[in-house]
């Protein structure tokens, strides 16, 4: 397992976050990907594309949970980084039952 306290900078997460949303219905769509390499730097993508693709669901939520804990979002970049994950969750043109469900738990983490 990948040590679970990542020392993330607020970008890097989203980043994160938004490869877990792709990932959400088990399937990352060629827009999704793209959508989130919009977002951010070539190196950046890369990086943390490669860790996420080593860690399981759960090393990826307690990931987010211990980055949650350390870095201090107000309330309006949260809800920047819940608009952002509906856009990217809306990018294939569906939203589904597993796309919901995550947006579930990631309010709870979040919140």
């Amino acid at each position: 397992m990948s040590n679970p306290s990542k020392n993330w900078s607020k970008h890097e997460l989203k980043v994160y976050l938004l490869l877990l949303c792709a990932q959400a219905d088990a399937e990352q769509t060629p827009e999704e990907i793209n959508l989130i390499k919009q977002k951010t730097d070539n190196a950046t993508f890369a990086s943390l594309y490669k860790e996420f693709k080593k860690d399981d669901e759960d090393t990826s939520f307690k990931k987010v949970e211990a980055s949650i804990s350390v870095l201090e979002f107000s309330q309006m970049e949260l809800s920047d980084l819940k608009k952002e994950f509906y856009e990217l969750f809306r990018s294939d043109k569906k939203v589904t039952a597993a796309e919901q469900y995550l947006n579930k738990i990631l309010d709870n983490i979040l919140y």
